[in-house]
């Protein structure tokens, strides 16, 4: 890349996603370097576990709360509402509800990191997401098999069929199986890199917009910067909405590999 094409890419609102090594590691064609997203990674996960070991520490929180332990007891309380809602079957509730909190918890502090400046958003990268939404997947097929054996493939197939049209139908039903991954992959890593290049265009934007020195652009430089306020709200809620999201399609999926999609009264 010449010395032209790199100043232009360093103005380029797609540099926030791009991929450093800090410690170069290779084996063979493998490639092992700690790069930046391992160390958002790192960061996230000692951020989260340096937050809960104040809050529970000597053996439990404060009878009055204070903001951290506010906002542990809201993330704790808020992952039972999905699983109870989407979910039937109370063993399989009090099982998987650990897990799915922690995948929430992991998407909650990985989604809004890149807006904060000189950070790195580890969901703007599709082969990330893609390994969660995939991991994820064959985690509940797994779980799907455990429970039900090979009756776990009458999922694909509807009661009353006729037999001819079992093999087409079975391959209907698999195909958008596999494709959950795939989907909540896409979805995850769309609009987390839509949305801070969004931010990142209209931030430099704003900026050029309040160097200009002609006092007739002064009205006009408070409108970016009141569209780029805006729009780094919307953001945070998006990047908050989208670990919502992927909690309600875990559990979606979790409960059709558990119940088979039979209409089962929920246990509360």
């Amino acid at each position: 890349m010449s010395a032209e094409s790199r100043k232009e890419y360093s103005h380029s609102p797609l540099e926030q996603f791009s991929i450093h090594p800090f410690i170069p590691m290779n084996l063979g064609k493998f490639y092992f370097s700690f790069t930046n997203p391992s160390l958002s990674m790192l960061l996230t996960l000692g951020l989260v576990l340096l937050m809960i070991f104040f809050v529970t520490k000597k053996g439990g929180g404060k009878s009055v709360p204070n903001a951290w332990q506010s906002l542990v007891e809201l993330i704790h309380d808020f992952v039972p509402n999905p699983v109870n809602e989407q979910i039937g079957g109370l063993d399989v509730k009090q099982k998987f509800s650990p897990r799915i909190l922690v995948t929430f918890t992991f998407s909650l502090f990985c989604n809004p990191q890149g807006m904060i400046p000189f950070s790195f958003t580890v969901t703007s990268h599709f082969l990330i997401t893609l390994a969660l939404s995939f991991s994820i997947l064959i985690g509940i097929t797994i779980v799907g098999f455990q429970r039900h054996g090979l009756h776990f493939f009458s999922f694909s197939l509807p009661a009353g069929v006729p037999l001819p049209l079992a093999p087409f139908l079975v391959l209907l039903e698999l195909i958008p199986h596999c494709f959950r991954a795939l989907s909540s992959g896409i979805r995850l890593f769309a609009n987390m890199m839509a949305g801070h290049s969004s931010v990142k265009i209209l931030s430099g934007f704003a900026w050029t917009m309040l160097l200009l020195n002609n006092l007739l652009f002064f009205i006009g430089d408070l409108g970016p910067l009141f569209i780029v306020l805006a729009l780094t709200g919307l953001e945070l809620g998006v990047a908050i909405s989208q670990a919502h999201v992927s909690t309600i399609s875990i559990c979606i999926y979790l409960n059709d590999a558990t119940n088979l999609h039979q209409n089962e009264s929920y246990q509360h």
